[in-house]
């Protein structure tokens, strides 16, 4: 009896260890139908995970071995590498660099076999050079079910109709070489317009979600009206970029707020993405200067915010 019960034991833990371990080889493919994120059996989806900080002030985090403490240790199904495009050392001074960066974490990702959002992290329109960017990424990576692309950050000043032709014209650019793998666009007033984006979304176009950022200590009941609203006219939401501090990066958390956000996206099916992986003196960034590069963090190195981020990723993974 003994016996027995240990090899059922083993074999559950097995199991999971499987099942975590080979998220993109269970869910495969991505598609949006109507609001909700489907993998490739039809069922529904939602992905949890971490954004890396700008890769230009924080290149040390953009590693394989972070990716893997991410996807280990804080259960990760997804991971965000925020490449910053205008400032110093960006994409617009440093490109090739800047690719490296990236590419160091989307192959990192693919290897432990989890989702990954290439994030063009800016506030500004650079067409030309976006077009460019993500062209080099769809043939490098479209073929790859893990790759998510995310074409505009967080729109500051631009208004809908600007974004939505910006927005057209790149998805335009990825679909020529990747016709399958989601994107994500950005919406108003640093994602948090979406009622606007629902009344005059993007049409003509196939497996696109829409993003909303919040920070629990700024954004409250007001901003989850807008994403109900988004949702019953339609439109498919995905959270990005979230925490729970204020929306400077700083401040105290509210994690009553918090929570309340992370219970409405788990209730309405979003996915979700805390920022970030950095080791500012800041409040959103989740790590100490003591944090080695290559991850296996020790809880002496992580601030509050990333003891609470790591503890909702592995509440909701046990969930799942």
């Amino acid at each position: 009896m003994r016996l027995s019960l240990m090899l059922a034991m083993l074999l559950f833990l097995s199991g999971s260890l499987i099942s975590n371990a080979q998220t993109v080889r269970k869910h495969g493919q991505l598609k949006v139908d109507g609001t909700q994120l489907k993998d490739q059996h039809g069922n529904d989806i939602v992905l949890r995970g971490m954004s890396f900080g700008w890769h230009n002030f924080w290149p040390r985090f953009y590693n394989a071995g972070a990716v893997k403490t991410l996807k280990k240790d804080w259960h990760s199904t997804v991971v965000r590498a925020a490449m910053g495009v205008e400032p110093r050392n960006g994409y617009l001074e440093k490109p090739e660099w800047s690719k490296e960066k990236i590419k160091a974490v989307v192959e990192a990702a693919i290897k432990e076999d989890i989702y990954v959002i290439i994030d063009w992290h800016s506030h500004n329109i650079n067409l030309k050079e976006a077009k460019e960017f993500f062209t080099e990424m769809a043939w490098t990576y479209g073929q790859n079910p893990h790759v998510i692309y995310e074409v505009f950050n967080e729109p500051d000043e631009e208004s809908w109709e600007e974004i939505k032709q910006y927005a057209t014209e790149v998805i335009s650019t990825i679909r020529a070489i990747d016709p399958d793998n989601i994107i994500l666009v950005g919406t108003p007033r640093w994602d948090q317009d979406v009622h606007i984006a629902a009344d005059a979304p993007l049409t003509g176009v196939d497996n696109i979600m829409y993003t909303l950022h919040f920070y629990a200590a700024t954004h409250k009941q007001s901003l989850r009206d807008r994403g109900d609203y988004a949702l019953s006219k339609g439109l498919p939401l995905f959270i990005s970029e979230s925490a729970g501090m204020e929306a400077t990066g700083d401040g105290p958390l509210n994690e009553e707020e918090w929570q309340k956000w992370i219970a409405w996206a788990e209730k309405n099916k979003l996915s979700w993405i805390t920022w970030s992986v950095s080791d500012k003196d800041e409040t959103c960034s989740i790590l100490l200067p003591s944090a080695k590069a290559d991850g296996n963090w020790k809880k002496a190195d992580i601030k509050p915010s990333g003891l609470k981020s790591q503890a909702l990723l592995k509440k909701y993974a046990k969930q799942k």
